[in-house]
């Protein structure tokens, strides 16, 4: 029986402390700084926006670490003797292990802007930054958030609903256009405007202006407008909160480096979650990935390897989901902001501006290499299947009603969509698939 020490209890770690536990009999211990008991990071703009307590966003209860044996250490691990196989506490505590894993997740970016470390500035990432946020924005004027990704819609949304006026800055042409395609991410776009965030593309941040007290009060842009404000929220990316092994013999680069088991170069240390970096990534995958559903499979797949069965990182299709205000967003394969010299895309958006299908294909053997959909829920099990066996497009769009979470609400979008793939590629593509049953 090995005593298991864990470092970070968010989605990577928790869930490699739970199947251990399900595996064996080994003595866990997870340590955090950040709070007790694991939280649903996701869930946190929520607590802001008055839809639910802290207590809510707790998956289990707190009797649950007792009740399976995994003791839970509230403090700040900053060192790691990896030869005497000991954590070092800021407080001077010490605690041996015989495995490690680190699962430190990251932290928000800062790119040396000037005052950017003023009161009123903060990222979204932690539980910390929600208090933060709290704080700095009580009867707050205007905010301004710099960085086009999902954390500056959530935390947009999230002062939009305390009616506080919003500026978002995005440096590129349109919204994530370093991620989504320009159809896609004018109709992002669009929505915000819709909802009174003022989206500012081709903006960047130059300085942050602070009043006689250290707190902020205007900032000023690249093209030297200046903006009053009164916070700032910095959502341009997120990076490894590695700083603490800068000491150790861990081989790091973007984040910790590990091999398909999660193992670094030092026997009995794996790294999990948003904090690894794949040495050699699997075929179609980036090599940090900083999702909550990655982060989980991370979890799942080093207590194999911990518990005496070793198994390779083998995650599948990729996917994602999330949404902007009031619109769904899926992804699944790879949809990339430009198409690369082999691939085919078709796309089709609704009239209400709303909604939009795009599927990506290889232009020479017509397999499905990717889908997003905006404003639509699809089945993702079906979705991954279509990728998964290398379906043909014009075999997908025949079978798209079965995709579709509930084909009967949805059955004239469908229409619409085969309609106008059938118009462009000059086909006859007919409807075939039935609801709840996937024709292969």
């Amino acid at each position: 029986m090995s005593q298991i020490a864990i470092i970070g209890n968010g989605i990577a770690g928790i869930t490699a402390a739970r199947h251990i536990r399900k595996l064996s009999d080994h003595r866990i211990t997870v340590v955090s700084a950040e709070s007790q008991h694991f939280f649903s990071r996701p869930a946190l703009m929520y607590i802001y926006m008055g839809h639910m307590k802290y207590e809510h966003i707790k998956p289990y209860e707190d009797w649950f670490w007792e009740k399976n044996k995994i003791n839970l250490v509230n403090g700040l691990v900053n060192g790691i003797d990896s030869e005497l196989k000991q954590l070092t506490f800021s407080d001077g505590r010490k605690m041996n292990y015989d495995k490690l894993i680190i699962a430190v997740g990251s932290t928000y970016n800062k790119f040396g802007w000037p005052g950017q470390d003023l009161k009123g500035v903060s990222g979204m990432v932690s539980l910390q930054d929600l208090q933060d946020i709290e704080q700095y924005t009580e009867g707050i004027k205007r905010g301004v958030i710099v960085g086009g990704g999902l954390i500056g819609v959530e935390l947009a949304e999230m002062l939009r609903t305390r009616n506080i006026p919003v500026t978002l800055l995005v440096r590129e042409n349109f919204f994530w256009s370093n991620v989504l395609p320009k159809e896609e991410a004018q109709l992002v776009g669009r929505h915000l405007r819709e909802h009174h965030v003022d989206l500012r593309v081709d903006t960047e941040l130059k300085e942050i202006l602070s009043d006689e007290n250290g707190r902020v009060n205007a900032i000023i842009t690249g093209d030297g407008e200046e903006i009053k404000c009164e916070f700032v929220g910095l959502t341009a990316g997120v990076h490894a909160n590695i700083n603490f092994l800068k000491n150790t013999q861990l081989e790091t680069n973007r984040g910790i480096l590990v091999n398909e088991y999660f193992e670094t170069g030092i026997p009995d240390i794996y790294a999990i979650g948003d904090c690894a970096e794949h040495r050699a990534p699997p075929v179609n995958r980036r090599s940090v990935e900083q999702v909550w559903y990655t982060g989980r499979l991370h979890g799942e797949t080093v207590a194999q390897t911990i518990c005496g069965n070793p198994v390779k990182y083998q995650p599948g299709v990729w996917f994602n989901s999330a949404k902007f205000f009031d619109i769904e967003y899926q992804t699944y394969g790879w949809v990339w902001s430009e198409p690369k010299e082999n691939e085919e895309s078709f796309y089709w958006e609704h009239n209400d501006g709303k909604k939009c299908f795009r599927a990506v294909y290889d232009k020479n053997s017509g397999k499905l290499l990717g889908i997003n959909i905006f404003g639509i829920r699809f089945r993702h099990e079906v979705c991954e299947s279509w990728i998964k066996q290398e379906m043909h497009i014009d075999e997908v769009m025949a079978q798209l009603p079965v995709a579709n979470f509930d084909p009967e609400f949805f059955a004239q979008y469908e229409s619409e969509i085969i309609k106008k793939y059938n118009k462009e590629r000059s086909k006859n593509i007919h409807l075939k698939a039935k609801k709840g049953v996937l024709a292969c």
